[in-house]
């Protein structure tokens, strides 16, 4: 008997290839939809393709309303990390609740073994590793995902390359639209930029206070929820004649403590809520504080649920409420969440 796979399809292009590949090497393949965020005209356009994708490869396509799970786990947090004067990470929280739990309860309902997605990452169902294209590599963001449910995961696109697999559904005739789809946005939910989308829960434009590292007040700002740790425009500085950068952010008083950019270096960071795929304790190893950017290598001390940071080389412009994710090379180790710089 065909061991069966539940594939997250989002009608996009590499959902579509991970579907047909999966088929193609002979397992019993099933997709799923998901309705996540409420975006106005956005599950008309996609449940569409993802539909259009499922009859192509020949498999069944299910539909899995998870809105207000969605709301309550992903974009309410969100929110409220802004409005606390912190950076969230709203796609590692997504990976873990939803597409990586809500849909591995859905492949249990179906009697699915194996969850796959479109994801460019590895596994060798003990670990993730970084994907072979490291423009699209997306460990970063499945660093909070259930251990437990390594073994059961496929990545097919993880020793592929983006370039080969638009190329490749260029070639599929019934596929060609795929090809030139344009690129998902990083946060779905944004349509253009955070602050508008805040506006319309928050109260964001709030004129206020631009200290300096002593406390004086140097300038104004528009409005804390505009910034986020290291943004260098959007306030003035009197007086100024060399860029600043934001240091700090009070969101009770509605002030940002502004700095040059020697004064966001940081070797020390501290991390909660952690999930590691390791048993260790205390080790050397590297950390990317933030996606898209170099690892560089720390120590980490493990006490409890918290990690103790140090940095060998200082980083620049480390925000609260970003994810601090660990790897051996490509191997990913784990990681927490940054409680304080």
């Amino acid at each position: 008997m065909k061991k069966k796979v539940l594939v997250g399809m989002s009608g996009g292009v590499d959902s579509t290839i991970t579907s047909l590949l999966l088929k193609e090497q002979g397992y019993e393949v099933e997709g799923l939809y998901m309705k996540l965020h409420s975006k106005p005209g956005y599950h008309e356009i996609h449940q569409v393709r993802a539909q259009k994708a499922a009859d192509f490869v020949g498999i069944k396509l299910h539909v899995l309303d998870l809105q207000k799970t969605f709301h309550e786990k992903v974009f309410q947090p969100f929110i409220d990390t802004y409005a606390e004067g912190k950076t969230p990470n709203p796609c590692a929280l997504c990976n873990r609740d939803l597409k990586f739990g809500e849909m591995i309860k859905f492949a249990d309902e179906i009697g699915a073994k194996y969850l796959a997605t479109g994801h460019y990452i590895k596994t060798d169902g003990k670990y993730l590793y970084s994907a072979d294209d490291d423009t699209k590599d997306q460990s970063y963001f499945l660093f909070y995902i259930n251990r437990e449910i390594l073994p059961r995961l496929k990545f097919p696109l993880g020793e592929r390359h983006k370039k080969e697999i638009k190329e490749l559904a260029a070639s599929i005739k019934g596929l060609e639209s795929f090809s030139s789809q344009a690129e998902s946005s990083e946060i779905c939910f944004v349509e253009t930029t955070y602050t508008n989308l805040l506006k319309d829960y928050v109260e964001v434009d709030q004129v206020g206070e631009v200290l300096d590292k002593a406390g004086n007040v140097v300038g104004e700002h528009k409005g804390y929820m505009h910034y986020t740790i290291g943004k260098r425009k959007g306030f003035t500085v009197h007086g100024a004649h060399e860029p600043h950068f934001v240091l700090s952010i009070d969101p009770k008083k509605n002030q940002i403590v502004v700095g040059k950019k020697e004064d966001l270096a940081c070797f020390d960071v501290k991390l909660n809520n952690l999930n590691m795929f390791d048993e260790r304790k205390e080790f050397d190893t590297t950390v990317k504080l933030r996606y898209r950017t170099k690892a560089v290598k720390c120590h980490v001390k493990i006490e409890g649920d918290e990690a103790y940071l140090k940095l060998k080389e200082s980083v620049f412009g480390v925000a609260v409420g970003q994810a601090a994710v660990f790897y051996d090379d490509d191997k990913l180790i784990g990681g927490g969440w940054i409680m304080k710089p």
